[in-house]
This record gives structure tokens, sequence and C-alpha cells, in this order.
């Protein structure tokens, strides 16, 4: 494959700022000296920072040159569209585009030097639904799968009314609330944590899911599922110029910045906790005791072929973390009328609304152990890399020959698949980047297809 290591200067072909007030646009692509785009799995919306340089520049409309800044002559007070087209250096050159329902807008104007012959100031863009999960509220009530109700949060003109595409993976339990007037975002990823893939057929192991946006629009994806992709990069770092072929590009630099904590991990409980749950109309609680080794092995998919009880036995087992819950029987029934939701009330009073012993316990212990380790790496920008996908990383094993080998242990090595929780995109007048924060549950490898 070829050697996608150019790290020269991509293109901003469009940055277009229109006024609020109908007069016209400025097109500031000449004078945004930086571009940093950024997506996160932990993020609900994408965001984008431009670093400007103006000297004067000129309204679309009447293509008269103003000698003036910006900020006070467009004028720019919050909430502008921002068209932006920006792409890069690879062979097969990607492009982003944010134009129409994707527009970005003006959130804020910061770190102004003002100057008599320049200005330099910051801008941070946001998405619409960014601005509209302010002024939105979920007050209805919602029914049945959890799935079906973020696409209404999403979709509905009550909630976000977003007319961006969404990937929604569908969820294998039903669960009846009322929004208590909470914003469309903290909803969707409260939502989150309770929710289990329908086709994991494993209620209780594979529990937990992420609500975010990408350049694609947004997703509502479960851990297991994001770990069943398949690769969609092969990166390698070495101390030489060369690319093997089976290497889409090389890794500039990296940096691990988590391997374990161990007394953190404990903490959370990630290896061994116990809950107890507590049953307010029988007045009674029930007690459950879940560990890795017991719950989740084999049940759930990870980043290697190596199960997630890695740490010694004396450590892993005993339990580290009490947590307690009151169960939610009786709470919002099913039915339409007061009689049917009577009769389902008597015919599930052993029952919660909301399975929490089999899915809220684990979907917290698959949230700590994705983000165990975490490592960062700068590669040359590549702009069709996206939030939650995954990528196949080979690291150098410590060696005094300046030629060593990669790390390809399968039992403990550090390279191997990686989920990107987070990436960065950065354009400058001579460089673009991309910048990924890596994370993955177990250590060693699987086999790249």
């Amino acid at each position: 494959m070829a050697n996608n290591t150019n790290t020269r200067s991509g293109n901003i072909n469009l940055f277009q700022i229109f006024s609020t007030k109908g007069n016209g646009s400025v097109d500031i692509s000449g004078g945004a000296v930086e571009v940093r785009y950024y997506e996160s799995v932990l993020s609900n919306s994408i965001s984008l920072t431009a670093t400007v340089v103006e000297t004067g520049l000129s309204l679309t409309e009447s293509e008269e040159t103003i000698n003036k800044g910006l900020l006070d002559t467009l004028p720019i007070r919050g909430g502008e569209q921002v068209l932006i087209e920006i792409e890069d250096t690879q062979e097969e050159k990607t492009k982003l585009v944010f134009k129409d329902e994707s527009s970005f807008y003006v959130n804020r104007v910061r770190d102004i030097d003002p100057g008599t012959q320049q200005d330099l100031y910051y801008l941070d863009l946001c998405t619409r639904e960014f601005i509209s999960n302010e002024q939105s509220r979920c007050v209805v009530r919602y029914n049945e799968k959890i799935s079906d109700n973020i696409e209404k949060i999403l979709k509905d003109e009550r909630g976000l009314n977003t007319e961006k595409e969404l990937d929604i993976d569908e969820t294998a339990i039903d669960y009846n609330f009322i929004g208590n007037s909470r914003k469309p975002f903290y909803v969707c990823t409260w939502l989150a944590s309770k929710s289990v893939p329908a086709n994991a057929g494993k209620l209780g192991a594979a529990a937990g899911y992420f609500f975010y946006e990408t350049y694609d629009g947004f997703k509502f994806k479960s851990i297991d599922n994001l770990f069943s992709q398949k690769p969609v990069k092969k990166y390698i770092y070495t101390n030489t110029a060369d690319l093997p072929e089976e290497y889409d590009s090389k890794i500039l630099s990296y940096q691990i910045k988590r391997d374990i904590d161990l007394q953190n991990n404990l903490t959370l409980g990630t290896y061994s906790n116990r809950s107890l749950f507590f049953d307010f109309v029988a007045m009674d609680y029930k007690v459950r005791d879940y560990n890795v080794d017991e719950n989740q092995s084999g049940k759930i998919v990870s980043a290697s072929d190596n199960d997630i009880n890695y740490v010694a036995e004396e450590f892993r087992t005993p339990i580290s973390r009490l947590m307690n819950h009151v169960l939610d029987i009786g709470v919002l029934p099913r039915g339409n009328t007061a009689e049917d939701q009577l009769k389902n009330t008597k015919a599930r009073l052993d029952k919660p609304t909301y399975d929490a012993p089999n899915t809220m316990v684990q979907s917290i212990m698959r949230y700590n152990q994705l983000f165990t380790i975490k490592t960062e790496i700068i590669i040359a920008g590549d702009f069709s890399l996206r939030a939650g996908d995954l990528i196949y990383c080979d690291f150098p094993e410590l060696s005094t020959d300046k030629k060593s080998n990669t790390n390809k242990n399968k039992e403990s090595g550090t390279g191997g698949i990686y989920m990107i929780a987070s990436l960065c995109h950065r354009i400058t007048p001579r460089e673009t980047y991309t910048s990924l924060t890596l994370v993955r549950d177990t250590f060693g490898r699987k086999p790249f297809n």
C-alpha cells in the first residue's frame, strides 16, 4: 500500500460566515491559520475551533474591502451560520463538508488579541443541535424499546428535530419513563447506560451503549457492536522510514497514557462488586454479586482473544465495591387506561419496570473496563476516520536493536485492535495531523483480516 505519511497542509476550501442581519457573508478561509475539528464517543456533538488572523476582508455581496475588524463589521455576535469545507492530503483525498443541516454556528469568540494592523482571535463553532438542546425538554412519557425512544427524541419536533442521519443499534429490553423536563442530550446519554443490544442474546453481560455524534450523524451504539466491527485502517510505529506493505500508514508519535490502574479499578468495582437492590413493595432486598470470571467470560466482545480476567486472582476475586439501588416495581406500568395499568401492575409485582439487577451493574463495569488501556497517537491527517471506529496498531518492543520487530505477543503485546475514543483533525498552513485517543479493554491481539 501507499506510504501515507505526508503531513503537508490540507486545504480549507471554504470558511464562510453569514451575517444574522442578512447583509451578506464573508469567506475567511484565507485568514483561518489553524482549524481543529473534534469528535468523541463521550461527546453528544461534534465541534470545531478556528484560529483567525484578519487584516480586512470582503463581503460577498458588495465585494468591498473592509478595513475594520470582522467581529464588529459583519458583525459576529453568536449564532451566525458557518459553511466549511476542508480536505486532507491522502492520495485519495477525503473532504469534510459542513453545509445545510450539517452547518456549524458561532458559539463563542474568545482570547481576542486586537491590534491596529490585524486581529487575532479564536472562533468556537457548534452544531444546530447543540444549541437546540438548550431550548428543548423531554416532557412526555416514553414506552417500549429504548432504541425507538432515542429515535423519537432526536427526530420529534418536541425534541431535537434533527435532520441528520441516525445510526441506532436496536435494544433488547423495554423501558417506560417520563422525560421530567430534561434536555434531550441528557436523556439519550442516561438511556445509553440502561441499554442492552438486541442481537446479544446475553442479558446481563453485554449492557452499555454510547450516544455520540460524528461527521456521519448521531450514533447510539452498543459497546459490543462497536468491537464487532472490522478495523478500518492498520498503522505501525517504527524507527525507520519504511512502511511495510500490509499497513496503511505510519504512526508519527505515540504515548501510552494509561496501561493499568489497579487501585482505581478496584474502587470502581471493575472486577468484582456487590449490589443491594431494595424492593419497597415487598419490603425486601436482593443481593447481586457480579464478577468478570462468572458473568463476563465468553459473553462479551473485547479487543483481543483474551479474557478480561488478566489481574491476579487474589485481587480480582474479592468484592471491592458496594452499591445500593431501589427497584422501580409498580412504576409506570404498561397500558393506555387505568384499568390496563392496574392489571399489568398486579401481574408484575415481583418484577421491576427496568431490569436493573441484570443490566445496570454490568454496564458500569463495561464502561470502566473499556478505558483500562489508553493510548494517544498522531498520524498524517486522515479525514476518513470516525470516533467509534476500530483500527489496528503495531508498536515496537523494547530492544537494543534499532531494527527491532514490533511487539506481537498474543498474550500481552501492546499492539492489536483499538477503538477511537476521540479524534482531532488539525490543519495549519504547513501541516495536517490527526490526533487519536485510543482505548481497549484487554491486552493481547486478534488476527488482522
